[in-house]
């Protein structure tokens, strides 16, 4: 894969892939299906996922990745068929970051691209549209946080507490994380084992810049986030509560 000329990396104007890494199998989710397809309100995260990128107005195809098996699979067949066409299915690997790879691969004439977690199912489009707009304004690396609330040890590894980070420094991250398509394709070749994307791209000595996160995007990842997911859309269906109340 080429990259940027100065020319392009001064245009900050073209298209808007998102990536959406749909391989895993989430297995502290407890359910029988890849966590991407599990059902919230009679949908799957990842059609909610999809729907919300396309609903922020910045994104303008995505390539969903998906378990090798279904990488024959029809967009119209794991997505709303209203987005259909503008979703590319393509298999991923035993990693995240293979899946990553992958997902840039199919993203074609992209200018940037948004890595976005399916299990962040409930992410309001406009935590799109501020990691864009972010991009546009000249940042290489973007990505969404929320202030930690808790106190944060650091153990060793008979579980010893070695310090106490300073929390007004810490930042918990989210997603979708931006990236100028050639930078993150320059961190994904030699992966190791960076928990994110913006790890492999802070390994290359590129500054990545914060947006304000949403608490709406939290992760799906264990059980009771799975309850707390369908309460807040049952209260939402009822009116009793909204998102932004949440």
């Amino acid at each position: 894969m080429g990259y940027p000329t100065q020319l392009q990396v001064n245009d900050r104007t073209g298209p808007v892939v998102g990536i959406v890494p749909a391989a895993g199998r989430g297995v502290r989710l407890g359910e029988e299906l890849p966590k991407a397809f599990v059902e919230l309100d009679g949908r799957t995260m990842l059609d909610r996922s999809v729907e919300s990128m396309f609903d922020s107005g910045v994104v303008d195809r995505v390539v969903v990745v998906v378990p090798a098996e279904l990488a024959a699979t029809r967009p119209s067949d794991i997505v709303s068929e209203q987005f259909a066409t503008r979703v590319t299915v393509v298999a991923g690997g035993a990693e995240r970051a293979d899946s990553v790879r992958a997902g840039l691969a199919g993203a074609g004439d992209a200018r940037f691209v948004l890595v976005h977690d399916a299990a962040r199912a409930l992410t309001p489009p406009d935590l799109f549209g501020r990691v864009v707009s972010a991009l546009r304004d000249g940042s290489d690396a973007v990505i969404p946080v929320l202030p930690v609330t808790d106190t944060v040890k650091s153990v060793d590894a008979d579980g010893v507490v070695t310090g106490t980070p300073v929390r007004a420094t810490l930042r918990a991250v989210q997603t979708p994380q931006g990236f100028d398509l050639g930078l993150l394709a320059r961190a994904n070749r030699d992966a190791g084992d960076a928990t994110d994307d913006a790890g492999l791209v802070e390994r290359l000595g590129v500054r990545v810049h914060t947006v304000v996160g949403d608490p709406m995007a939290f992760k799906i990842t264990t059980p009771l986030d799975l309850v707390l997911a369908r309460a807040v859309l049952a209260g939402n269906r009822t009116g009793n509560r909204t998102t932004k109340e949440l």
